[in-house]
């Protein structure tokens, strides 16, 4: 039988949180990818999601032929990424986490460009973030993978790599995600919150999930996991 002491162990959790569709409602990377591509191209575009969709294409290389499908210079693209907003909630759940002494990451398979306009204008900079890059040229649109070499190699930025090394710094695993590029970490998490595509696929695999509408959903979960302890009295949590 466990000691008192070993049933209170303070557990720390990694929140591994998906960006487009996730911790925005709307899906901005490829909202701006279809609304920026090339007359004609709509054709090939759904051929390549479609070869994804079904695992022929890996999400780099969907990244790289739809980029070379679209044309938008750096500030067509800040203004278009300006009528998107984060999940009012997001703010909420990721300080009562750090109250609490989790780790709260954006995980994506999306651009820095609309992350940190996003994540700046609701003044969140200061959280870990970790995504692809995309550079402007002439029009041209030129994705860069800095994390192209961890994990699976189909991935432009793999998550199933950032679990992994969440989990070997001491922590356990949530992912909070609601697509298919999330599918290598919920094989390596402790715990998956899912909607969307995601929850299906997950479904399909048999890993356990749990349901998510909007990140208020995500900290009453996150209260519930095994070794909690409260939120510090000196942090005011907001109505969710």
């Amino acid at each position: 039988m466990p000691s008192p002491g070993a049933r209170h162990r303070r557990v720390r959790y990694a929140f591994l949180c998906d960006f487009d569709g996730t911790i925005t409602p709307r899906d901005v990377g490829a909202e701006f990818l279809k609304a920026f591509a090339l007359p004609g191209s709509e054709p090939e575009r759904r051929a390549l999601v479609a070869a994804w969709e079904e695992g022929r294409v890996g999400t780099r290389q969907l990244a790289e032929a739809e980029c070379r499908l679209a044309s938008a210079s750096l500030e067509q693209a800040n203004a278009f990424v300006r009528r998107f907003e984060l999940d009012r909630h997001f703010e909420p759940f990721a300080r009562e986490a750090e109250a609490r002494g989790d780790r709260v990451l954006v995980v994506s398979e999306g651009f820095e460009f609309y992350i940190e306009q996003l994540l700046g204008r609701a003044g969140l900079l200061d959280l870990e973030r970790i995504a692809n890059r995309l550079e402007f040229e002439d029009g041209r649109l030129i994705p860069v993978f800095p994390n192209a070499g961890l994990g699976c190699g189909r991935c432009g930025n793999c998550k199933g790599a950032h679990a992994d090394r969440a989990r070997r710094e001491g922590y356990r695993v949530v992912l909070v995600g609601d697509g298919l590029s999330d599918r290598c970490a919920a094989q390596a998490a402790d715990h998956v919150f899912a909607r969307g595509a995601l929850a299906q696929w997950c479904a399909a695999e048999g890993i356990a999930t749990c349901a998510f509408e909007s990140f208020a959903d995500v900290a009453r979960l996150a209260r519930d996991l095994p070794g909690r302890v409260p939120v510090p009295e000196t942090f005011e949590r907001g109505v969710s």
